[in-house]
C-alpha cells in the first residue's frame, strides 16, 4: 500500500524582489514587491485541497470571470493571484476592491467575529444610505 506523506503544504514561491503592479477600478494603480511586502503562500493544502489562492484563480479562469468585486481587505490577495495567473498562463480578471464596512471599533463586519449582518440591517429597516453614511 502506498504511503501518504500527509502533513504537507505545497507553497508557490514567489519571485523576490519583483515589483508587480495592477489597475484597481477605484483605488488606481497599486503595486507591492514580491518577498517584502508578501512572501510565499499556499496553493495546495496537506489534506489535499486547493488552498484560496489557487482555488480562486483557477476557478475565475474557468468561469471566464473578467471582472473581480471584493473588499479591500484582499487587495494582498490579488498580487498573489496575478503571479497565478501568470504562471497558469491564463488572462487576469479586472480588479475593484470596496471600502469595507466597519463596527464602531473600526472592525469589518465579519461572520466570524458575530458581526451584524445585512440581514440586521434590513430587518431593522436601515436603508443603504444609511449604512454608507454611518460605516463607510
Amino acid at each position: 500500500m502506498p504511503t501518504d506523506p500527509g502533513g504537507v503544504h505545497w507553497r508557490f514561491r514567489v519571485p523576490d524582489g519583483e515589483k508587480l503592479q495592477f489597475n484597481d477600478e477605484r483605488l488606481g494603480c497599486q503595486q507591492a514587491i514580491a518577498g517584502t511586502d508578501f512572501g510565499d503562500f499556499i496553493v495546495w493544502r496537506k489534506d489535499h485541497v486547493p488552498a484560496y489562492q489557487l482555488a480562486v484563480t483557477v476557478d475565475d479562469a474557468a468561469m471566464n470571470v473578467t471582472e473581480v468585486v471584493r473588499g479591500e481587505d484582499l487587495l494582498t490577495s490579488t498580487f498573489r493571484q496575478l503571479l497565478l495567473y501568470r504562471a497558469l498562463n491564463l488572462s487576469a480578471p479586472a480588479f475593484y476592491h470596496t471600502p469595507l464596512i466597519c463596527d464602531e471599533a473600526g472592525n469589518r463586519l465579519a461572520k466570524r467575529h458575530a458581526s451584524l449582518s445585512l440581514r440586521v440591517f434590513r430587518e431593522g429597516r436601515v436603508t443603504p444610505d444609511q449604512i454608507r453614511e454611518q460605516y463607510l
